[in-house]
């Protein structure tokens, strides 16, 4: 396949707005506002150009371009660190109990607790495929070549990492979650302040939201199906982060109940199993692999072959411009 992963460019903005387009809501990462998309690829721009080295504000944007096409069919995003422009925020699931001498019982109730627990971690987020990509394998290589960035970056990243998966969100865009919790404090419905989240940030949040927990039980049925479940279109997503080693640990997003899913960044599969050589020559043949090279805004993956010897196949070196002497990460596929 003629496809490789690479930073966004400012050029990108028509290609990523017609992708927005197509997310059904939701999708806070990928708003389809112009004048969102437009400041993301500015701030990419500068994330991609920073000279620090250790975790911070910084967003990598990156792209899956059709070589043949020159089409954008895919996007994903690195966040650097959360929770330094504004508090991250999440509901952390916890129980509390209570005992009743009299009654002889002891009564456990699942809450909502408003948290910042997962500030100054790492996020993967944003992955999106144009549905007419959606087949050869495009949308692991999209999602694994962000471990593979992280891996040739890692001073730039947290030792935890998250990704939020979309929630539940019915046949009429809204958000069942949404209704039976935070709407009830903030006089909009889901979609308005899920487009406003995704352009203004969510220090709105902080503003209204109530800070006492909130207890599930007394919460409608709608809303209690909904806590910790993830849109039908997210579900592969969250097979393959538990396959890199991320696992729901209780937190799920403010807006849609979405899960959060979370790991050691240095336990995730694709960033521990990451392989750094330098390229020995072009030879056909070779293991079936995700092959990365180059730093920051000259970053490029794609499916390869390479060799036990560093060799990797001429379609690759063409793909990435690398040749003898060059240095690659690489992955199994």
């Amino acid at each position: 396949m003629n496809y490789v992963i690479r930073a966004a460019k400012p050029g990108d903005l028509q290609s990523i707005y017609e992708m927005a387009k197509l997310t059904g809501g939701g999708f806070t990462n990928l708003p389809p506002d112009r004048q969102a998309l437009r400041a993301k690829l500015e701030r990419a721009e500068a994330g991609f150009a920073s000279e620090k080295e250790y975790p911070a504000d910084e967003l990598y944007l990156m792209v899956l371009e059709d070589l043949d096409s020159g089409e954008v069919r895919g996007t994903c995003q690195i966040f650097g660190q959360v929770g330094q422009r504004w508090p991250f925020y999440s509901y952390r699931i916890g129980t509390d109990s209570k005992h009743s001498e009299q009654l002889g019982r002891t009564f456990h109730a699942q809450v909502l607790m408003l948290s910042n627990d997962l500030n100054g971690a790492s996020e993967v987020g944003g992955l999106f495929l144009h549905p007419a990509a959606r087949a050869g394998g495009l949308g692991l290589l999209l999602a694994r070549s962000r471990y593979l960035f992280i891996a040739r970056h890692r001073a730039r990243f947290g030792d935890r990492i998250l990704a939020e998966l979309r929630g539940v969100i019915d046949e009429a865009g809204g958000s069942p979650f949404w209704d039976g919790v935070a709407g009830k404090f903030f006089g909009m419905n889901f979609q308005e302040a899920d487009q406003f989240n995704a352009v203004h940030g969510n220090q709105f949040i902080a503003d209204l939201m109530p800070k006492h927990p909130v207890y599930i039980a007394m919460l409608g049925e709608h809303a209690r199906s909904v806590i910790g479940v993830p849109h039908p279109t997210g579900r592969a997503a969250m097979r393959m982060l538990e396959n890199e080693g991320f696992a729901f640990e209780n937190y799920v997003d403010i807006f849609d109940g979405g899960p959060t899913m979370t790991a050691r960044t240095d336990q995730v599969a694709s960033i521990r199993d990451a392989k750094h050589v330098e390229v020995t020559g072009i030879a056909e043949g070779g293991s079936d692999a995700l092959i990365a090279t180059g730093r920051l805004a000259d970053f490029r993956c794609c499916f390869g072959k390479v060799g036990a010897d560093g060799t990797v196949d001429a379609e690759t070196a063409r793909i990435l411009g690398v040749g003898k002497g060059d240095e690659i990460s690489w992955i199994g596929r």
